[in-house]
């Protein structure tokens, strides 16, 4: 289990264009990153993946680039399951929407 407690993500502004970073606990499963996004699609920096996949993501002192997705609640109920555990087990919380980060 990846030690730190913060990831560090950047979406690019879908009206403005701008970077924008935002700091946010996660878990790492099967060489993937996830997130969650306790407003669900209300939160901009969703709506900004929504948009464009593409983001960099840092976590210590490792970067990446690479693609997000919303985890769909119904047709992926294992890994969402999976991950709400993770989340409960390192941060006691798990509420809101899934979001899958892949590097490239």
């Amino acid at each position: 289990m990846n030690e730190h407690e913060f990831l560090y993500l950047t979406t690019t502004g879908w009206k403005s264009k701008n970077p924008h970073e935002i700091e946010i606990w996660f878990v790492e499963h099967e060489g993937r990153f996830y997130l969650i996004s306790e407003k669900r699609e209300r939160a901009h920096w969703v709506q900004n993946i929504r948009r464009h996949s593409a983001v960099a993501f840092r976590v210590g002192d490792q970067t990446f680039k690479g693609i997000a997705r919303a985890v769909d609640d119904d047709d992926e109920e294992e890994l969402v399951h999976r991950i709400w555990t993770l989340m409960d087990k390192k941060y006691q919380w798990s509420t809101g929407l899934i979001v899958q980060l892949t590097a490239k």
